[in-house]
């Protein structure tokens, strides 16, 4: 079996996002009042596997690839959003952008609803 190097980059983005969620972790424990960090690590941590997971489902054929590469993307760019506007009103005072986390948080919630498209719709079976 042949991995798409979309289905690479994506599996390397989900373990940054674990990577980056123990170091949010043990940055939150140092710093008092870090509870956005604390937040922010969470959902990275979270997060990393089920990108993983689904990558995993659509490059073995156990689900149609493309939405398996949609929700993952979906999930990685909520990612982003969401806990790069945590971290940088801890680190920096200021936000992302604004509405930056909202922003993420629906995105995340996008890539969850075609997580569930992904596990509903069967593969497509070539004979």
């Amino acid at each position: 079996m042949s991995v798409a190097g979309v289905d690479r980059a994506l599996a390397a983005l989900a373990c940054l996002a674990g990577l980056l969620g123990v170091a949010l972790s043990a940055a939150a424990a140092h710093i008092p009042g870090a509870d956005s960090l604390k937040t922010a690590a969470q959902f990275l941590l979270f997060h990393a596997p089920a990108i993983l997971a689904l990558i995993g489902f659509g490059t073995a054929g156990l689900a149609r690839i493309g939405l398996a590469r949609t929700a993952s993307g979906l999930l990685v760019l909520g990612l982003i959003l969401f806990c790069g506007d945590l971290s940088v009103r801890t680190w920096l005072q200021r936000p992302l952008f604004p509405m930056a986390a909202p922003t993420g948080g629906v995105v995340l919630m996008g890539g969850w609803l075609v997580g569930i498209l992904c596990a509903l719709v069967p593969a497509r079976r070539t004979v």
